[in-house]
């Protein structure tokens, strides 16, 4: 598949390159989509940041570079984009568990770190419910609170905001709300990291409208730019099927689907509060790009 060979073909530059200054862009460019979206996939397949990857690899090649040279430690600290021996040598004793002036011991034990390729994992032949939404700018009025992002479980720090939403409350965010998708929604924006666990980012839970009513100063506002939104139905037990889907997002339809994330606020419907249900049903809107 195209797509997974030009990410391997990414991934050769990558490698070709642990001894010099790695070019993210250029990565994003051989993978055919931009950087951002390259970040995000790449972060998703590989479980961890690119930036991440490439210390891993530089730390474990620095071991057999040592080994198999003569190289001098502080021109293979600087080699490898180190500021200072000092910093390379914390780093590599923390990875190697032993300093580099004792890696070239031939009885020393080292790690490896080996080189990622990526490849399609095939599964059973379950299909994705979706549609691509063409949006213009639109705005979310409700309440806002700064979390912490959470990529298993329920995340239980907004119990707080949804403690705001009184029937009464809620009765009025609905009559406002004249833009889909329709009802109570949760939106998530301003992300500190979006591939981090534990970064920040704001939440907010209300509802969207065409435009800003007259008179609601008691709620928080989020203005949205006009985005192509692909659309994805859930339909299963909360919060996993939402989590399997986000996750064949990332690892089934982005890689094959033609088109790649931009840079904007992810949204989630849920049908309402009885989550217990075996068929509950959930919407997640990305915003993406043609490729």
């Amino acid at each position: 598949m195209d797509s997974f060979k030009q990410m391997n073909q990414a991934m050769e530059y990558i490698e070709s390159g642990l001894l010099t200054k790695i070019d993210f862009s250029k990565a994003a460019e051989i993978a055919g989509c931009s950087e951002y979206h390259f970040r995000r996939i790449f972060s998703f397949l590989a479980g961890m940041p690119p930036g991440e990857y490439v210390r891993l690899r530089k730390l474990s090649c620095a071991a057999e570079i040592l080994r198999d040279s003569d190289v001098k430690v502080s021109d293979l600290s600087s080699q490898l984009g180190y500021e200072s021996v000092d910093a390379f040598t914390k780093a590599f004793q923390s990875f190697h568990g032993l300093p580099p002036s004792k890696a070239r011991n031939a009885e020393a034990t080292v790690k490896i770190f080996t080189p990622i390729t990526f490849q399609i994992q095939m599964k059973g032949g379950t299909k994705m419910n979706y549609k691509i939404v063409q949006k213009e700018a639109f705005h979310i009025i409700g309440f806002r609170k700064r979390i912490t992002l959470q990529f298993n479980g329920i995340n239980t720090q907004v119990k707080s905001v949804y403690e705001k939403l009184t029937p009464e409350i809620v009765s009025k965010l609905k009559s406002l709300c004249d833009s889909e998708p329709v009802g109570i929604i949760n939106v998530s924006a301003n992300f500190e990291d979006r591939i981090l666990e534990g970064s920040e980012l704001d939440q907010y839970i209300g509802v969207a409208v065409s435009k800003l009513p007259d008179q609601v100063n008691q709620f928080d506002k989020l203005d949205i730019l006009p985005y192509t939104w692909a659309v994805f139905s859930v339909c299963g037990k909360f919060p996993d099927a939402l989590q399997e889907t986000w996750a064949r997002i990332y690892s089934e339809w982005l890689p094959e689907s033609g088109y790649e994330l931009c840079d904007g606020p992810e949204i989630l419907w849920n049908e309402g509060p009885d989550m217990i249900k075996e068929d509950y049903k959930s919407e997640i809107w990305i915003p993406v790009l043609k490729n």
